[in-house]
């Protein structure tokens, strides 16, 4: 494949092409963000993509209706992780239960977005741009909140505050492959598949061609705009490269899975703990949508759950002390029907439940207004019903955790006033 300036030109600075393309990294990396060498407020969201069944993973266990509807994939009471009298845990989100616990993890139930489609590609689409029904956003929610969001803060030997002295294009990232609608924008933002993969040719033997070529045109051309982008490019990578977060051993006792989400929490725990300006960050897990077979104590979900909570678990773990200025916010696009359907699965819903996680949560709590699952408290009569928006959660964290008053601009046509806030953050 030949690889000139113009393909690299087109759609902004630089652009992906094919498969074996530059680093997606480098596709945003062009431009500045906020650097920062301590203490820093972040926020990292993690979307559980296919609509998480929030009936089995915080499970009602109060309610006979709940075993009513779902007489072959509830959750037995022997095997729930009790919480609060009224709610439990699926067993296979164990290592949940010591955050819980420690007052660390809150669960917000009967939450989610407020839009009725039940259509998987819609439903994610509205919940990262963040204006539910609206199919014309172009940025994301988590993008527009870096607009007037306060500048990363650093902090010396002595404990002094300052602002940060220099802008870093790792200020904003995406764990994977491409960067996702809720980070689209604006504003900077970085796509990162693998931290060792971040090399853009040269000396390296495992880079790809089109790094290779890009290296070489950049050192070659006369092409003021390539030129300008092209030296913040290397820079960035400088910057990552002197940082070496690959140096940054795990901490003791943080025992990441194996697997797509598991690496990625565990090189975000890496670059938040290299100091490279990480303030917020966005990761996926897939594996939710199930329809036939879903499983009970054991199965498809509790499969998909081990995996969650350990990554997620182990990320707190790994971060230690950083995690006093780290909050994580969970989302899934709908939830699931409180009866199970014909094949022991669970079909497109309609509320689900979300967990914040962080050193500023007031947790071992379930935030929210429980709508209850008796057949007249159901959303069109099959779903959970929904009582708490998916934007007072975020919004809360974006303007009192993250310093970003101007929800109007983050969560547009939404009245997100400071008084709806459910108070999960100190």
């Amino acid at each position: 494949m030949s690889i000139t300036r113009r393909i690299f030109l087109r759609n902004s600075a630089l652009a992906v092409v094919g498969t074996a393309a530059v680093p997606s990294f480098l596709t945003r990396a062009a431009f500045g963000a906020v650097d920062t060498g301590g203490r820093t407020k972040r926020l990292v969201v993690i979307f559980q993509r296919g609509a998480a069944d929030g009936l089995n993973i915080v499970v009602p266990y109060a309610e006979p209706q709940y075993y009513a509807m779902r007489p072959s994939i509830n959750i037995p009471r022997k095997s729930v992780l009790q919480l609060d009298g009224r709610f439990g845990l699926h067993p296979s989100l164990a290592a949940f239960q010591p955050l819980w616990q420690q007052g660390h993890l809150a669960i917000v139930h009967a939450a989610g977005s407020p839009d009725t489609t039940r259509s998987h590609f819609d439903a994610q689409d509205f919940m990262e741009t963040g204006t539910p029904g609206v199919k014309i956003t172009e940025d994301g929610w988590l993008n527009r909140s870096l607009h007037t969001m306060p500048a990363a803060m650093s902090s010396s030997m002595s404990g002094s505050i300052s602002a940060a002295p220099q802008n870093s294009p790792f200020r904003a990232i995406a764990l994977g492959p491409s960067l996702p609608r809720i980070l689209s924008g604006s504003e900077p933002a970085v796509a990162m598949n693998n931290i060792n993969d971040f090399s853009v040719g040269g000396k390296n033997p495992k880079a790809s061609p089109a790094a290779t070529a890009f290296e070489a045109m950049y050192d070659h051309s006369s092409d003021s705009m390539l030129h300008g982008t092209g030296a913040e490019t290397f820079d960035a990578v400088k910057m990552l490269k002197t940082a070496d977060p690959g140096k940054y051993a795990a901490a003791p006792g943080a025992n990441y899975p194996k697997g797509r989400f598991g690496d990625g929490l565990r090189q975000l725990a890496q670059l938040i703990k290299a100091n490279l300006g990480v303030q917020v960050a966005f990761a996926d897990i897939g594996g939710w949508d199930h329809h036939v077979n879903e499983g009970s104590t054991e199965g498809q979900l509790a499969n998909v759950l081990t995996d969650f909570s350990q990554s997620l678990a182990a990320f707190w773990t790994d971060l230690g002390d950083l995690g006093e200025d780290t909050v994580v916010v969970t989302m899934s696009e709908f939830g699931r029907t409180a009866r199970e359907n014909g094949n022991r699965g669970t079909d497109h819903g309609h509320a689900n439940v979300m967990f914040v996680l962080g050193g500023p949560v007031k947790g071992g709590k379930v935030y929210g207004r429980w709508p209850g699952l008796d057949q007249s408290q159901l959303y069109e009569g099959r779903d959970l019903a929904l009582t708490t928006d998916f934007r007072q959660v975020i919004g809360e964290a974006v303007a009192r955790h993250m310093g970003n008053k101007n929800l109007a601009d983050v969560f547009p046509s939404y009245d997100n006033q400071p008084g709806k806030f459910l108070r999960i953050l100190a």
